[in-house]
């Protein structure tokens, strides 16, 4: 990992994700791009000589000095960092930067546990999450020790979702961090004995063809009423880091489970939650 991308609105939230890109960047040698997104209007840009124009103008100055107060951290010290000061409308433009500038991992905080609320100006984590091509870590808490050792990973094993899978076992492998996974039997809902989901498991990876043909790892098997509920389960029961989710861009928060349960997942969980786009 090279480089991470952090949004900010200088708020206690967007310290929160610093702080922990801050962490990981110092363990992988990464540098650190902070963006400030402002969110005027195009009409308020475009009018030459006008009030509007030098408001406009006024609070892109504003920002670049606020950075200056708020990256004066100990934490912050020996890393690269590099500012930058936009006025994104459309979501996917973050995208666009990520893309523009090799961008490894975005790292965003959320306001509060009651749901994915602004991050910044026009704008909203789960938005960011909707349109993201680049895996993002959602960070809900401050977390003075962070640390990425392990990960659950509730999984459905349907092929569909391969390439995604894939990628996340990439990634894990270069944040060196132990994937935990998990298939939740629901209760009443397509409910699979114990013989049909092994079976289900090893359908999946002899279609996977991942290169160890006899290195399937070991999957947690969880009955329970919600995935949801599943998944908060084990993470307790091991004391995971953080909680990874499948995304769908159309639908925004992964929906390979029913009832939206990447979405329940990020607005809920106190556990940082990494998603990536399938």
């Amino acid at each position: 990992m090279k480089k991470i991308l952090v949004p900010v609105d200088f708020s206690e939230s967007s310290e929160n994700a610093l702080e922990v890109a801050a962490t990981l960047a110092k363990k992988h040698n990464a540098e650190i791009l902070v963006l400030h997104m402002l969110g005027l209007s195009e009409a308020v840009i475009t009018k030459d000589a006008t009030q509007e124009f030098f408001e406009a103008k006024y609070y892109l100055k504003l920002a670049k000095k606020r950075f200056d107060m708020f990256l004066d951290r100990p934490w912050l010290k020996d890393i690269k960092i590099t500012q930058t000061v936009q006025n994104y409308i459309i979501f996917g433009e973050i995208n666009n930067v990520a893309k523009e500038r090799d961008i490894d991992l975005i790292v965003m905080g959320s306001h509060g546990t009651s749901g994915l609320s602004d991050i910044f100006v026009g704008s909203n984590t789960e938005k960011v999450v909707r349109t993201s091509e680049v895996p993002v870590l959602v960070i809900k808490e401050r977390s003075e020790h962070f640390k990425l050792r392990s990960m659950v990973f509730g999984y459905d094993f349907e092929q569909k979702s391969l390439q995604a899978y894939k990628n996340l076992l990439s990634f894990c492998e270069v944040l060196q961090v132990d994937l935990h996974l998990v298939y939740v039997n629901l209760h009443g809902v397509k409910f699979l004995s114990s013989e049909e989901m092994k079976e289900k498991i090893n359908e999946f990876y002899n279609f996977a063809n991942l290169g160890k043909p006899d290195a399937i790892p070991q999957v947690t098997y969880i009955c329970d009423y919600s995935v949801e509920k599943g998944i908060y389960y084990h993470a307790e029961e091991i004391d995971a880091d953080a909680i990874t989710v499948i995304t769908n861009g159309r639908s925004g928060l992964a929906h390979f489970f029913k009832g939206s349960i990447g979405e329940k997942i990020a607005n809920r969980a106190s556990l940082p939650v990494l998603t990536l786009k399938v």
